[in-house]
Parts: structure tokens; sequence; C-alpha cells
């Protein structure tokens, strides 16, 4: 396709909701543009590491004091190593300023973080929906449950999600592939949930790996997940989504999509005249070369940090604060997940128990507190996971030894024990934003973005809470030896590293206190459109990325009608 002619639809970013933006205009047949600032990747062909062993490694595929030397912060993030490190940006690929500390995980290519996402996926309850309204903390969303259901189901019966139907009222039941199953010492806890306490439940997280496959999956050409818990390297099976193994692919086999990498979108370009978004200025990320493409339709999906850069340095004699930032909160209202408290233990018994394989995926215990009865410390509500495994051979007491007697212990696994997390809604305020730097560029050119975006005593306050209820818990199943751990204190966790950020370009029915409308539409642009983390209006507890897909292919279902019936 000439990329010098005007295209219907402009995406940009080819992550979660990217991919899923391409796909359904692609399918509607709409000739589509992706711009993606990062390179190409091909699912299977640009998977390097995919089927290598530890050995085959030069350092076993841990990270190195030089790499963490050249990359202090995106090497913290959990999956970033020798075997993954080529699908994370380098820190000096796109500086920013900490105001407060803020750990921005990127991975620029095609794919995004798609390739690097922990692949859990719950559904927003109505619970989450009114939540802002109810125990005032937020602007209320424009849309509910309702409206979001057949888009959910349109999405997972397309991804394949593992998991049961569970009946949870505030985790509504998805459309499931078959599930992965607990180990003993999960269940264990499981049952004394259900023996001690009437207000949670335990249930196998629902995550985008192909616990069974599927005819919607096999005729995307992926395969089951193997259980292998190498998914950051690039799954060859495609036995879990992202948009490399499944939507883009799928977009391409249409004709319709025409995919423009090492493309830094710069601003979204205004035409006074019209009152629109004539198309999309961008800097060659080799070159520096800057174009201009054309389209009637503009997808923002490049992130959440990102889609609100683009947005606030798309200034014009009509938005000379950003596009469509006439009420100045462009930027503001950021949130993210909290996930400051562990808590490990370790039980006895279950001894003659094991396991196979590595599970992509944790026990969960849906939200219990703000749900049906209100806590008195804190607001918002969180999420529980927790997983139990055995000891390998690396810490197994009975190795302090040779001949026979280590041999013998080498084939002995160790006591079990149990790791339990927090999943915790942060409020979005207004103090939490993003801004552009007035002086200082990065490399590309572009103003360099400041995050001044903190923990608050509500977190806080949450987080003990979590520690009173999931020691609880843990007691009444028996286990010992219980330590709770604050990961601020103990390991300078910050802001971002969950990588669950959220805000910023947030939707609401008043356009004097949001930016984007039910449909995810810009009030003040109406051919530009936001799908990705920056159009929430709150975080809720759960993992965000299927909201993300399911709003993403509403709005493109609306846009597609109004583009056919000419008002865009």
């Amino acid at each position: 396709m000439d990329l010098n002619s005007e295209f219907d639809v402009i995406v940009i970013g080819s992550g979660i909701s990217g991919g899923w933006a391409v796909k359904e205009f692609t399918e509607k047949g709409f000739k589509t543009l992706l711009i993606e600032r990062g390179r190409m990747v091909k699912h299977i062909k640009d998977y390097p590491t995919a089927n290598m062993d530890p050995w085959e490694f030069e350092y076993r595929g841990q990270k190195t004091k030089a790499d963490v030397a050249e990359n202090k912060l995106i090497s913290k993030h959990y999956a970033y190593g020798e075997a993954t490190k080529h699908f994370y940006i380098k820190d000096e690929d796109q500086e920013y300023i900490q105001e407060k500390p803020f750990d921005w995980i990127r991975g620029f290519q095609i794919g995004g973080k798609s390739l690097l996402w922990a692949r859990q996926t719950q559904r927003w309850s109505d619970f989450e929906f009114n939540a802002p309204k109810k125990y005032d903390y937020a602007i209320d969303w424009p849309i509910r449950y309702a409206d979001l259901a057949p888009w959910y189901s349109h999405v997972e019966k397309f991804v394949g999600i593992s998991g049961n139907r569970d009946g949870i009222e505030n985790m509504p039941d998805s459309e499931v592939v078959g599930a992965f199953e607990m180990n003993q010492v999960e269940k264990a806890i499981a049952d004394s949930i259900d023996q001690n306490f009437t207000d949670r439940k335990a249930i196998i997280g629902r995550s985008a790996n192909l616990a069974v496959i599927k005819d919607e999956q096999k005729k995307q050409g992926r395969g089951q997940c193997m259980a292998r818990s190498l998914c950051e390297r690039g799954c060859p099976f495609g036995g879990y989504f992202s948009s490399n193994s499944s939507t883009i692919p799928y977009a391409e086999k249409t004709g319709n999509l025409t995919i423009l990498t090492d493309s830094i979108a710069e601003s979204i370009i205004y035409d006074e005249k019209t009152g629109k978004a004539a198309g999309v200025q961008v800097i060659d990320a080799n070159s520096r070369e800057k174009k201009t493409y054309r389209a009637k339709v503009i997808f923002l999906n490049a992130a959440t940090l990102n889609s609100n850069l683009i947005l606030l340095n798309s200034k014009s004699e009509r938005f000379p604060n950003g596009l469509g930032n006439d009420n100045g909160l462009l930027g503001r209202y950021i949130a993210f997940h909290n996930y400051r408290g562990r808590i490990t233990a370790e039980i006895d018994g279950f001894e003659d128990s094991y396991y196979y394989g590595r599970r992509p995926t944790q026990v969960f215990i849906p939200a219990f507190k703000n749900i049906h009865s209100d806590a008195e410390t804190f607001k918002g509500s969180y999420l529980i996971a927790y997983s139990a495994n055995r000891d390998g051979w690396g810490r197994n007491p009975g190795l302090n030894t040779l001949g026979a007697s280590f041999k013998d212990a080498i084939l002995e696994p160790g006591g079990w024990k149990i790791s339990m997390m927090m999943q915790g809604e942060v409020l979005p305020i207004y103090e939490n934003h993003v801004r552009l730097s007035p002086d200082k560029k990065d490399k590309y050119g572009l103003p360099q973005l400041i995050t001044s975006i903190g923990y608050s005593d509500n977190d806080v306050a949450m987080m003990e809470d979590f520690f009173k209820e999931g020691t609880s818990i843990l007691e009444k199943a028996g286990c010992k030896n219980i330590k709770k751990l604050d990961q601020h204190i103990a390991f300078g966790r910050q802001p971002g590293l969950e990588v669950h950020d959220v805000g910023g370009v947030r939707m609401g029915e008043d356009p004097k206190d949001s930016l984007l409308n039910k449909y995810n539409q810009l009030h003040h642009c109406k051919n530009v459109f936001v799908t990705d983390g920056a159009c929430m209006s709150s975080v809720g507890n759960q993992n965000p990325s299927l909201t993300f897909m399911a709003l993403t292919a509403r709005a493109v279902d609306y846009a597609a009608d109004q583009l056919k019936n000419g008002y865009l």
C-alpha cells in the first residue's frame, strides 16, 4: 500500500490494545496503518531464545552486572534477563524525569509488552464500575458491566482464557477453554478458606494461556500451552495470547493492514478548519526524518504514559495545552496497582505430594473488602494471589554432603513454601500525574516526560489490611513461620514496576472533568480515540489487560459505524 495515501484508520502502538484495534478495523474492511516506534518482531522467527536450555546461555539466563549498570531502571522488571532483554528497551531509548520515583517499564517492538505480560485475565464487575461514585474517590464511570459484558465475551472467545466458571459476583465468569489445577497444598488452603470464611473463595487463576485449545485458536495457527513458564521469551507454540501470535497476523490476512515500524509518533495533527485530527506526525527512529500520515480516524494505543505524552505534545492554536485538553486534566489522575504487601509461609505434611510442569498462573482470592461491606481504614479493593511449591535441590539442606548421600539427596525435593501477594487498587488522585518538561528533550527531540506518581496513606492502610487478612487465612490453614514484607521498604519497589499504570486521559460523561466519552472518543476531537490504559477512570483490583481489549473492540465497533455513516 502507498504510504503517501490517506488511510481510513491509523493505530498508534501494537501492544495488546493496538493489536485488537487493527484486527477489528481490518476485518471490517478499513484500510489501516499501524505505527510502531520499535522494530519488527515476527511470531516464532524472532523469538531467538524460545527453545534454549539454561546451559546454552553464557550467564545461564541471568542478568549481569553490566546489564544492571547499563539499564538500572528496566532491569528491575521480574522477567528481565539474558533470555529476554531483547524485548525490553534500553534506559537510553527514552529518557524521562522522575519527580517521584517511578519505574517505567517499556518494550518497543511489534507486539509491545504483549510479549512480556503476565497474562492474567479477570473481568471487571459493577462493583468496580460503581465504586468511584459510591465511595467518592473518582468521577463516575460512563459505562457499566452490561455495556462491556458482550465485548468481554467477544475477546475471550478469540484469545482463549484458561480457568473455571466460578460464580463469583464481583469477578464475573469468563468464556473459558479448560483450566490449570491447584496442587495439593494450594487445594488444602482453598478448602480451609471454604471452611473458615463466608466472604471469600480461592479459585485457580484465569489466564490467556491455552490450557485446552479450541477451533477458534487453531484457526489462528496457535497451539496448546506446554506449561514451560518461558512465556517472556515469546511462545513458539502460540500457547499464550500476544499481538504477534494472534491479532496482528489475523489482521495481515485481510490485506487491509500496513505496518510501519521504527516510527515514533511525535504528535497528532489537528486541523483548525475541520475541527478534527488530520493525521499523525512521526519521527523515523533511525534517520530522525519527520513524516506525516493521514487518516479519517486515529486510535491511540501507545501504552498509558506514552499516550499521555503524545496528546500533551499535540499542541495547536485550538489546543495549546495538548489535544482535547480544555479542562487541563490531561495527564492527571494516574493510578496503578499496589503490590507492596507480600507474605511467605511454610507448611508441614504433604511430603508425598508433588506437581508437574510450570503452571502459568496462581490461585486467586477475589476481592472481599469494600464489596458487600465497607472497610473502616481504606477505600478501594484488593485481591490476593498465592501459590505453593517445594524447594528444589538448590535449597535442600540434605545437600551438605558428598558422595552417594549427595546423589540421593539431590533427587529429593525440599519442604513446602507458600508465597502470597496483594494486588490493590490505588486511588486516582489529582497529584499523581505526568507532564512535559519545558526544556529537556530525549534523543529524538521529544519533550521528556516528568512522572510525579507515588503511594498514599490509603495504599499503606490497604497493605496493613492485607497483612491481617492474609495472615489469618494462612494461620487457619495450618501454616507456620509466617512472615510479612513491605516490598517498598524492603526492596525499594516503586510505582510502575507492576506495569499496570492507567489514567491521564480518563473516560466520563462530563467534558468538564474527563477527556473521553463512553466510547473512548475525545470529547473535543471526535475522530481521536484512546483505548489503552490511559482511558481508565480508575484501576479496580483486577489485572487490566482484558478490560483494555474489550474497551478497544467496543470502541472500534462504534467508530466503524460512525465512519460508515459519514459522521467521522
